[in-house]
């Protein structure tokens, strides 16, 4: 019996370089984000908004367009994902 081992395949696989301008355009207006951040990180996404008293290194849940653009901030993942749909907005997982 004849096995293959992937590793000693001669198949080069293409490599595509993306720009950022062409990712920060990928699903513009219709794609978004959630990402869970730290308290003490919020001032650099949101540095204009009010922020209530929180516990340090409580996690709160922003919500980002495609290109990485925050849109807003909540205390739980659920309301961010039901914010996205009400805006329209398909939320996708990043890792």
């Amino acid at each position: 019996m004849n096995e293959i081992n992937r590793n000693d395949t001669d198949i080069d696989e293409p490599k595509t370089d993306v720009s950022q301008e062409s990712l920060a355009q990928l699903g513009d207006g219709h794609i978004a984000y959630v990402k869970a951040i730290r308290f003490e990180d919020v001032r650099k996404l949101f540095p204009q908004t009010e922020l209530p008293q929180l516990e340090p290194g409580q996690v709160l849940f922003a919500l980002h367009a495609a290109d990485g653009t925050p849109i807003m901030l909540t205390d739980s993942r659920e309301a961010a994902i039901a914010n996205a749909w009400s805006q329209e907005l398909e939320t996708v997982s990043v890792h």
